[in-house]
């Protein structure tokens, strides 16, 4: 019962991350949204969810893990009901950004959670690949059963799928959830969470509206201060500080900067394209909103099988190997999507879709088994936080930066400027995931998943 509530609070987390994609022109067209308020629609849950991660599992560490879970999952039955109702943009990305946070509370503390409740480590093992495998399972539902909702009852009805799992969530954790807490250590690093927020989030505002406003313009050189400034002022706070929420000192290890580069980089490209490519599925291509998800499943089916055989892969022939061929094929799948044209060919998506679920599988597991085994033991926590905020950052960056250079031209309407928008956004993603494939080949060692001293 405890591995059941847990794995479906991530469900919930991932699920919710990618249901609302295929929704996004309907949301345009029944709110009046452009392409930067769509944009904001997913970021605000990435950028809340990546900042809030590591002090989510404080908070539970401190106050009692079961009881912070209960009170993310009740924050994301909050945010989607909020979002149900929203008016107009400005209320749905207030919802969203509620659910982000109940992420970032849900998802630390449910691994906490497994990882006391299993005392044998090979039972231990089972459970977290269990509660894992739930983020390509939530992957593979997310776009078909979120289109079929959308094109039966709209895309306020996408909001409420998470609501009868939250519940049943809630009940079991409720019901068979012990409490456990371990404070030893541990305090809330509020100084340094704000700059990070304030970083991120000014970097995320610099990204998606100065390329409209522009560089020069009041919001492009504000927000462009306040990260500069943020970004400082961060470091300078969590250097030397005991209890910092990052400690500074964990990035001495190479290879374990490479695991962060190729986490943020295996989603960069990943998370804008599954923005951009319903969109034009839609617009130009005239599709239904389950027709897309049908179109995107092959990628969610080759990342589940892929990632099964992983672990056997990384130990025959190591996580460098791994990493460089999975950020590869993900670099090499979306170049294949600049191809795309006008008059739709679903051929050459689902076969560039199909790569990219193949690199993704290959990639992901190495690239957490090597964050966690590049620093010692006492750090592996901390560790497999900052891969998660790392992926979560990319994700949101890859769907500013690149929305960006699609919202650019796309404001021409004019279906020449609009595909030259894709292409080069596909390009940007595509150069970003081969740039991590060379970091792989270049810093990860091949015994890198072996535990360092």
């Amino acid at each position: 019962m405890i591995l059941l509530a847990m794995s479906l609070g991530v469900f919930i987390a991932q699920f919710d991350s990618q249901v609302v994609n295929l929704a996004l022109k309907h949301i345009g067209n029944d709110l009046g949204a452009g392409v930067s308020e769509l944009q904001w629609v997913m970021d605000v849950y990435n950028l809340l969810y990546a900042t809030l991660l590591l002090t989510g599992g404080t908070l539970g560490d401190l106050y009692g893990r079961a009881r912070i879970f209960m009170a993310g999952i009740a924050l994301i039955v909050a945010g989607s009901v909020v979002c149900m109702v929203a008016p107009n943009g400005a209320t749905l990305i207030a919802g969203r950004a509620v659910t982000g946070i109940g992420a970032a509370l849900d998802v630390p503390t449910s691994l906490a959670i497994l990882s006391v409740a299993y005392r044998d480590s090979a039972q231990r093992a089972h459970a977290i690949g269990i509660w894992a495998s739930c983020n390509g399972i939530a992957t593979a539902l997310g776009p078909t059963v979120g289109g079929l909702v959308v094109d039966a009852a709209g895309w306020r009805a996408v909001c409420a799928l998470v609501l009868p799992i939250c519940a049943l969530a809630i009940f079991l954790a409720m019901r068979w959830v012990p409490e456990t807490r371990d404070p030893q250590g541990r305090t809330l690093d509020i100084t340094g969470q704000l700059f990070a927020i304030a970083g991120l989030s000014a970097l995320c505002v610099a990204a998606i509206e100065a390329p409209h406003r522009g560089w020069t313009s009041p919001t492009g050189l504000l927000s462009a201060t306040t990260f500069i400034v943020a970004a400082a002022l961060f470091f300078f706070v969590e250097k030397d500080k005991k209890g910092a929420l990052v400690p500074l000192d964990i990035f001495r290890s190479h290879e374990f900067n490479a695991a962060l580069a190729g986490a943020g980089c295996m989603t960069f490209g990943m998370y804008a394209m599954l923005f951009l490519l319903p969109l034009y599925l839609q617009n130009q291509g005239g599709l239904s909103a389950f027709s897309t998800g049908l179109v995107l499943l092959p990628m969610s089916v080759a990342f589940i099988a892929v990632s099964q055989a992983s672990g056997m892969l990384a130990g025959k022939l190591g996580a460098r190997v791994l990493m460089t061929a999975g950020l590869g094929c993900m670099g090499g799948g979306l170049l294949l999507l600049t191809l795309v044209s006008a008059s739709l060919d679903l051929t050459l998506i689902e076969i560039a879709t199909l790569v990219i679920g193949v690199g993704l599988g290959l990639n992901t597991a190495p690239v957490n088994a090597v964050a966690v085994a590049s620093v010692p033991p006492g750090r592996s926590g901390t560790a497999s936080g900052l891969v998660n905020t790392a992926r979560m950052i990319g994700a949101t960056l890859g769907i500013a930066v690149l929305g960006a250079i699609y919202a650019v031209f796309a404001a021409g309407n004019t279906t020449p400027a609009v595909m030259t928008g894709l292409r080069l956004a596909f390009l940007g993603g595509g150069c970003v995931e081969l740039a991590g494939a060379l970091i792989a080949a270049l810093f990860i060692r091949p015994d890198s998943m072996k535990q360092q001293p």
